[in-house]
């Protein structure tokens, strides 16, 4: 008996993998909201960090696009926080080893390798432009186009942002300063994506989009090249 408790102290040793990719433990989902995408991770005054959450079968998390709006209740505060993607990846849970190339189709590889999809996490950062607050004159909450007193906080949810919202919020074109000053993005591409975006939605306002511009060219008035790259990219 302990020879064999020795040998099985042994194997585990010898390999350290196999509790590291044993899957992470599953919560019930179907009762969550089908806009419920992600959770807060890391969160700071300007921007956070969220993590997808896992689908129900062998899928890789859905990834937001990139420009792609979403919004995060702060419970504390009652505030509604609207935020956009400027950066998203998809990387081994366990820091240490990297992924390795498999030559395998989705299919083969859900086939062969289903303990793959719990080895990922996806994981985006989302810039914040504005919140939406209770107001102390009127039942309709007030928009604001500038950063909340706090972001939202760690394990906050995180969801697609709704349209009718989206739609309140891109009356004011305020965000589009904001967007052009996110430090260590791309923020032509940024600005760019995030109006398309909008554009779509509006289903292809003319006046809106023209209103987005000229706000544009006044905020560049400066900087004619990245004016003319960031309208270049607009049209979807």
């Amino acid at each position: 008996m302990g020879g064999d408790f020795i040998l099985i102290i042994v194997t585990l040793f010898s390999y350290p993998s196999i509790n590291m990719f044993l899957p992470l433990p599953q919560f019930a989902t179907e009762d969550r909201h089908p806009d419920h995408i992600a959770e807060v991770i890391e969160t700071s005054s300007t921007e956070f960090l969220a993590q997808c959450l896992d689908p129900e079968d062998l899928r890789f998390p859905l990834m937001p696009a990139f420009g792609s709006w979403i919004s995060a209740f702060d419970e504390e505060s009652d505030n509604q926080i609207y935020a956009v993607v400027y950066y998203a990846t998809t990387a081994p849970i366990d820091s240490v080893h990297r992924a390795r190339a498999l030559g395998l189709s989705l299919k083969n590889l859900r086939q062969e390798q289903p303990q793959i999809f719990a080895m990922l996490k996806t994981e985006f950062r989302a810039a914040i432009v504005g919140f939406e607050a209770p107001s102390d004159i009127s039942t309709q909450r007030q928009m604001y186009h500038y950063l909340p007193p706090r972001p939202p906080q760690i394990h906050q949810a995180v969801y697609r942002c709704r349209p009718e919202s989206m739609l309140r919020f891109t009356d004011n074109m305020d965000f589009l300063r904001t967007l052009l000053l996110v430090p260590g993005a791309p923020v032509e591409s940024l600005v760019a994506s995030a109006i398309r975006e909008v554009y779509k939605l509006r289903k292809l306002d003319r006046e809106w989009l023209v209103k987005a511009c000229r706000y544009l060219s006044l905020l560049l008035k400066d900087d004619y090249d990245q004016l003319r790259f960031i309208l270049g990219q607009i049209h979807p």
